[in-house]
């Protein structure tokens, strides 16, 4: 039996709930009433918020006393997650479970422990998150092990963590909806051990064991359901799933390519192979969208987008609004080299509205910086004071992305950037649909007409300079 998680401190509070919501309640065959409650300590947000697959479903406000409660008149069984921002957890609920929990904000995971009708399941989820969450912090040298030796570790834990699932197992009785993560947080951590082995260790030793593996190593893949829906948004599943499909589309001849290629190349094979593999139609284009979100938030090649996009809309049936590579790749559209440059509204330090169109009066540069990101504000802002004094024909602008007026105002006064035009984004989704703009590594240069002459650069990039010539 594994060693859990002491919760002495947060027993007498939880008993406490637990009392006060353990009163027994008939429910006929058609009613779905469910409970959720608890207390937050230290909350980092006044409020709760209570999802399902990404979507927010309830915003429950905490009290004085920061304790919460709420009644859902119907509530579908399923994995639900809760959220005082920015941490989150998983709570299962079956048919009228009502559960309550306990959280403190500054020790969020190992402080939470369930009760009430259904915590037993909540809790063992808690247990194995937690054993999985300490066993990483043990592997780092593993990795190092050969491979015999590496294979002999990871069966060994991995079949105390199939003990004590079974052994949970038996003694809650739950059912087969809800043994579908039960039995997932116990074998995706392992299956994603036995995907980034050869990676991690070659990394660290130098050494490639591929060649070494036994010739059962991913038998075990034959036996995952990748077509689940249940699956989708359950992060053991979502990790193994990102591991597996590096570790396949992998490109081994990376000599032909350059780096760009090469990302290029290996995220186009992650598509065809999640094609190939998943049946179900949402959830071959849920993980068609993370391939291309992650591909197209790292790429900021117009030719390569291009290609890439058209490999993506080539396998992806969703055409929803809401679908983030639709909009992005409606925005590398309008990005062509020749075409004017989108307008869009920033903010100057007073707080008054700029059209970027009006600040083109000559050849002029945009790029962009977050305070979050110190090393890079820093790193671009002096390499475009260095540009500004050997291309005096050029305007340099830059764009901070961060969504606080006062905090940008005081990063200025604090890192006094001089003669560069310094504005901040005023609507991030707008930005990004017009400028594709998903992250700060990106400069524009346009033309002093508003054309574009390239929209996908890098002040960092060996071959800036000659943009600028």
């Amino acid at each position: 039996m594994k060693e859990l998680p002491n919760f002495k401190t947060y027993l007498f509070p939880m008993l406490l709930l637990c009392l006060m919501s353990s009163c027994k309640k008939e429910f006929s065959g058609d009613n779905y009433v469910a409970y959720f409650g608890g207390e937050v300590a230290n909350p980092s947000n006044p409020y709760i918020l209570f999802c399902k697959d990404n979507v927010v479903i309830d915003t429950i406000l905490l009290k004085k006393d920061n304790t919460f409660f709420k009644k859902f008149d119907s509530l579908a069984p399923g994995l639900y997650t809760f959220k005082n921002e920015p941490e989150y957890q998983y709570v299962y609920f079956d048919k009228n479970d009502s559960i309550k929990v306990h959280i403190d904000s500054k020790d969020f995971d190992e402080s939470i422990i369930f009760c009430g009708r259904g915590d037993q399941k909540n809790n063992f989820l808690m247990d194995m998150y937690l054993i999985n969450e300490k066993d990483k912090d043990k592997m780092f040298e593993v990795f190092d092990y050969e491979t015999n030796k590496y294979n002999k570790y990871i069966d060994k834990t991995n079949k105390d963590n199939e003990d004590f699932y079974k052994s949970k197992k038996e003694e809650i009785k739950w059912n087969d909806e809800f043994d579908v993560y039960a039995s997932g947080v116990v074998k995706f951590p392992y299956y994603t051990k036995k995907e980034i082995y050869p990676i991690i260790h070659k990394m660290r030793t130098g050494k490639d064991v591929s060649k070494e593996l036994p010739k059962d190593y991913y038998q075990f893949r034959k036996q995952i359901d990748y077509s689940n829906e249940a699956l989708t948004e359950f992060s053991p599943f979502v990790m193994y799933l990102n591991h597996m499909l590096n570790n396949v589309g992998s490109i081994n001849y990376h000599n032909h390519y350059t780096e760009l290629d090469m990302a290029l190349r290996t995220n186009i094979n992650k598509l065809n192979i999640a094609d190939t593999l998943i049946k179900n139609e949402k959830v071959k284009n849920i993980v068609l969208n993370n391939i291309a979100l992650k591909y197209l938030l790292e790429d900021q090649n117009m030719v390569n987008n291009k290609e890439f996009l058209e490999t993506y809309h080539k396998y992806s049936t969703d055409k929803s609004q809401k679908n983030e590579i639709l909009k992005i790749g409606n925005a590398i559209q309008l990005l062509t080299v020749g075409k004017v440059l989108p307008e869009v509204n920033l903010i100057d330090i007073d707080g008054k509205i700029i059209a970027s169109t009006d600040l083109i009066k000559k050849n002029t540069v945009f790029f962009f910086w977050s305070e979050k990101l110190n090393s890079h504000l820093l790193a671009t802002h002096k390499k475009v004071l260095e540009f500004k004094k050997k291309y005096t024909n050029y305007n340099f602008v830059a764009i901070n992305l961060d969504d606080n007026q006062e905090e940008w105002k005081l990063a200025l006064k604090k890192y006094n950037f001089g003669s560069i035009t310094e504005l901040r984004c005023s609507n991030f989704e707008d930005i990004r649909a017009k400028w594709a703009i998903t992250k700060v590594h990106r400069t524009i240069i346009v033309n002093a007409d508003g054309t574009i002459k390239n929209g996908f650069t890098n002040i960092f990039d060996v071959h800036f300079e000659d943009e600028l010539k």
